[in-house]
């Protein structure tokens, strides 16, 4: 007990201590994916890797990859930014079994289809195919790529502004035309001569200037953006063209994100733009040079909301894939960007979050990371961290625990912050579900006996 209680009084001075400047770290995964340009889960334990030539691997709880694919599919990836690009599984994924990818026709044109899994958890039928929306792409690059579903249960798709340079056709400010853009479209409903529904509440949906699908506008190329499920606003990496990487934060639609009028906030064609006033500058930005090493591309990554690293709550995490930096800035208050140390060679282009809102980040090199502060890390933390999944968590009703190994019998044990034991469950298999739903709301301490890992754990 008393071991517990220094973990304790530990725990709870780090958990105190939010805005302290975590160490950023990175913790080896699984290797020799081929360009890995997306990062999702399903609901479950699994992380979906997403690889730019078409395939889509699992990487399962104990951090090995299916020898199968999920599913491959014939794409376009002649073109560097072109190919698979973006994936997003249904809220109901468990249930109906739809997935959506967003990849590069034969044409060079944009292509969101939706999909089904098989059976088989580990494979999707790739003869299910069902085309929700064209873009017609007038450049190979631009192509944006990210997926994403809103609380709302709509569909979120980001397309950049067709490419070239410049934006020479102005096309990111172009109402009547979806590059350039976000849009929401509703997945569940179809309407006369479409795949999908507009939902009557998207920002533009009574402006006949604007196509109705979009939600905002004014983005160069919008490769990755998420939500902050605490806040529920939308982040955006948006790449910029010759010097400035900016991030964009918005709360509902409507947001012009003011390019190419300006490249961050600094004007960079004006003529026929609106008036400053409509436009909605970004919450942070960075140059290519001037600042640490040469930097060329923003790449949008989360607002951590794990349980494992509390001094990484609440900060926006994002990277550049010339420098190899991660960097952060505080969601709630956007100010100076903080850099990480160079992690060399690996051309970072995404992240990604487990069931446990904990970060991924992976790049063109084809290794995938955990994103960690090293600092609340010890070296058997490492080491355990790969063996043993607790999930959910934040948990309301049941609690799961996953080993890859059990030599003995173990026993999981529940303390609230003051240090009392409220639950205690043998563990005699590899998988366990533990019943929590008589323990109030709070935060307490989840640890294995035998094994001495240690996590917090939220119940809601």
């Amino acid at each position: 007990m008393k071991k517990f209680k220094i973990l304790l009084t530990l725990f709870l001075a780090t958990y105190l201590s939010y805005g302290q400047t975590p160490d950023i770290a990175i913790l080896e995964v699984a290797s020799g994916f081929d360009n890995p340009v997306d990062i999702q889960n399903a609901g479950d334990d699994r992380l979906f890797i997403v690889e730019q030539s078409g395939a889509i691997q699992i990487i399962n709880s104990d951090n090995t990859v299916n020898s199968t694919p999920f599913i491959s599919i014939p794409v376009n990836d002649s073109g560097f930014e072109q190919g698979l690009l973006g994936l997003a599984f249904h809220p109901e994924y468990a249930t109906n079994g739809f997935f959506y990818v967003h990849y590069t026709q034969n044409n060079g044109d944009t292509q969101i289809s939706r999909f089904t899994v098989t059976s088989d958890p580990d494979i999707a039928d790739p003869n299910s195919e069902f085309p929700l929306l064209e873009v017609d792409q007038p450049f190979s690059n631009h192509n944006g790529g990210g997926l994403a579903f809103g609380e709302d249960g709509f569909l979120y798709i980001a397309l950049g502004d067709g490419g070239s340079g410049g934006d020479p056709g102005n096309r990111a400010q172009n109402p009547g035309i979806l590059l350039g853009k976000i849009l929401r479209i509703d997945v569940d409903n179809q309407d006369a001569g479409l795949e999908y529904a507009i939902p009557d509440t998207n920002p533009f949906v009574s402006n006949s200037s604007f196509r109705p699908e979009i939600w905002d506008l004014g983005l160069r190329n919008p490769f990755r953006f998420s939500f902050d499920d605490e806040t529920g606003a939308m982040w955006i990496g948006d790449v910029g063209q010759n010097q400035i990487e900016e991030v964009d934060r918005g709360i509902g639609g409507g947001h012009n994100y003011g390019w190419r009028c300006y490249e961050g906030n600094s004007p960079f064609n004006t003529s026929n733009c609106p008036d400053d006033s409509e436009l909605t500058f970004p919450v942070a930005q960075y140059f290519h040079s001037g600042n640490g090493p040469a930097k060329c591309s923003i790449v949008g990554g989360y607002v951590y909301r794990g349980a494992q690293f509390p001094t990484m709550q609440g900060l926006y995490f994002f990277a550049d894939t010339c420098s190899n930096e991660i960097a952060y800035i505080d969601a709630s208050t956007p100010a100076e960007i903080t850099y990480s140390e160079q992690f060399g060679g690996n051309s970072f282009v995404t992240f990604g979050e487990d069931i446990n809102k904990e970060l991924y980040i992976s790049g063109l090199a084809g290794t995938v990371y955990r994103v960690v502060d090293a600092d609340l890390l010890s070296a058997d933390t490492f080491d355990q961290e790969n063996s043993i999944s607790i999930y959910p968590n934040p948990a309301t009703d049941v609690l799961n625990i996953v080993l890859t190994q059990l030599t003995n019998t173990d026993t999981l044990r529940i303390f609230d912050i003051t240090g009392k034991l409220v639950k205690s469950q043998s563990i005699e298999s590899l998988t366990t579900t533990i019943r929590i739903g008589d323990l109030t709301s709070g935060i307490y301490l989840a640890q294995l006996e035998t094994s001495g890992y240690t996590q917090k754990l939220i119940i809601k």
